[in-house]
């Protein structure tokens, strides 16, 4: 098994092979900004969208939203994140460095200019980003740019419920982007101000929230394996009553033994009745549900799982990446560095290598990457000898390998190599489709 990389080593491959990228690079950048690039985002929606399929078309009880990024105020003022949506923040008063107050030894020198009694008394520090609504800033509406996804979920519960007809216990799913205004973001993707959430809240009666509960946390765990993501370095942390957040009643954290330790991968919470009862007040809008058999009427209960979608790339690319000793052809082995996706997450399924430059190839090479770009996310790779670009491939994670060689031109067959195994087979053109179909 391979050893966990460090922080270092996943960030230089992340810019080196194009997943993600130092946000405003050419200008210096921005504090903890980071862009994702042709391999970062095809990994990145090929996540969203298994997560889409797994969590809402392969159920029954569940279906989606896509909201607006800007609500009313009133929404923030109704969920509480306007009164308790607060870091303790520190400031040195010899460098202004801003810390929060429960990350920091204020005993300590400063660990940005190091000098020591300089930090100023803990003040509370809202997390939600402001703007204004309106043309001229001092007549325009101050509204916030949204902290969770969750929200939306509750203010357009009524709306959902009647025209999806669906009957408690169902799920409403949410796949975007939320935004805080962290203190101390850090630790490359874990912690940014802007990232994006995949948020589920499951609406269910009164009574019997701990079946639920139990239920989701399993369906988390299996999700976990369906995504490549080690379960061994999976934790379930059990948060203390006196550490719960407003709203709930129980919340069990999955954490992930990442690079720079155990932290905080998804959550689970039973949020009880609160935010429809919160909506209803603030609102005058009557959230009462009625059961269509039983004829009961309630206000539903809510368990909420989160996943992060940046977090989960970051947990899969620390589980993926791999390095093995590989033969190589004078007999001898070298290091060989491997990103291990599952395939139908690989930012590419297949990759078409023509093995020479030749016009007859590349037109052989370039019909066949055509074809297989129709159902697969291709890559189509001409430069540098055949070895070095198998090995380029194993380091962005391509399942499969396809050259095609002078060979071809008479047999109409092609190569088709195994990133984990680099076992290699030569089969039919025609039939490479349904080869790989068959893999996936």
């Amino acid at each position: 098994m391979s050893e966990m990389p460090t922080m270092d080593t996943i960030v230089n491959l992340a810019k080196r092979r194009g997943f993600i990228f130092p946000g405003s690079e050419i200008y210096g950048g921005l504090a903890n900004s980071w862009d994702y690039g042709p391999l970062g985002v095809e990994l990145k929606n090929n996540i969203k969208r298994l997560w889409w399929k797994h969590f809402v078309h392969a159920r029954l009880d569940m279906v989606g939203i896509d909201a607006a990024l800007m609500m009313n105020p009133r929404v923030w003022e109704a969920s509480g994140h306007v009164e308790t949506f607060h870091d303790p923040l520190v400031e040195c008063k010899s460098c202004h460095a801003r810390f929060r107050a429960d990350h920091v030894d204020t005993a300590k020198p400063c660990q940005n200019c190091g000098k020591k009694g300089t930090f100023t008394d803990p003040a509370n520090f809202n997390l939600m980003f402001k703007t204004h609504l309106g043309p001229k800033q001092e007549d325009a509406t101050t509204v916030y740019l949204r902290p969770e996804t969750a929200q939306a979920m509750f203010v357009d519960f009524l709306n959902v419920a009647q025209t999806s007809r669906r009957r408690i216990p169902f799920g409403i799913a949410q796949v975007g982007k939320a935004f805080r205004n962290e203190i101390a973001p850090g630790n490359f993707i874990f912690r940014t101000r802007e990232f994006e959430q995949m948020e589920i809240e499951y609406f269910i009666p009164p009574k019997g929230w701990e079946e639920h509960f139990e239920t989701w946390l399993k369906a988390m765990h299996n999700w976990i394996k369906l995504c490549g993501i080690k379960t061994e370095l999976i934790h379930e942390f059990e948060v203390p009553k006196d550490e719960l957040a407003h709203y709930s009643k129980r919340t069990v954290d999955i954490q992930f033994d990442f690079p720079f330790g155990q932290e905080e991968l998804y959550g689970l919470a039973y949020r009880t009745d609160f935010d429809l009862k919160r909506h209803a007040e603030f609102s005058g809008k009557d959230m009462t549900y009625t059961d269509p058999i039983s004829n009961e009427k309630y206000i539903p209960h809510v368990v909420e799982p989160t996943f992060g979608v940046d977090r989960t790339l970051l947990a899969l690319l620390v589980s993926a990446y791999t390095e093995e000793d590989a033969p190589t052809a004078s007999g001898d082995s070298e290091k060989r560095i491997v990103m291990k996706f599952p395939p139908y997450l690989a930012p590419y399924q297949v990759a078409v290598l023509p093995l020479s430059k030749k016009p007859e190839l590349e037109e052989v090479a370039r019909k066949l990457a055509l074809d297989l770009a129709q159902k697969w996310s291709v890559d189509y790779d001409v430069t540098q000898s055949i070895g070095r670009r198998y090995r380029r491939q194993d380091e962005i994670g391509t399942p499969w390998c396809v050259t095609v060689d002078f060979d071809s031109l008479n047999d109409n067959q092609a190569t088709i190599r195994d990133r984990d195994t680099m076992k290699q087979e030569r089969i039919a053109i025609q039939d490479i489709p349904q080869y790989i179909q068959e893999k996936l």
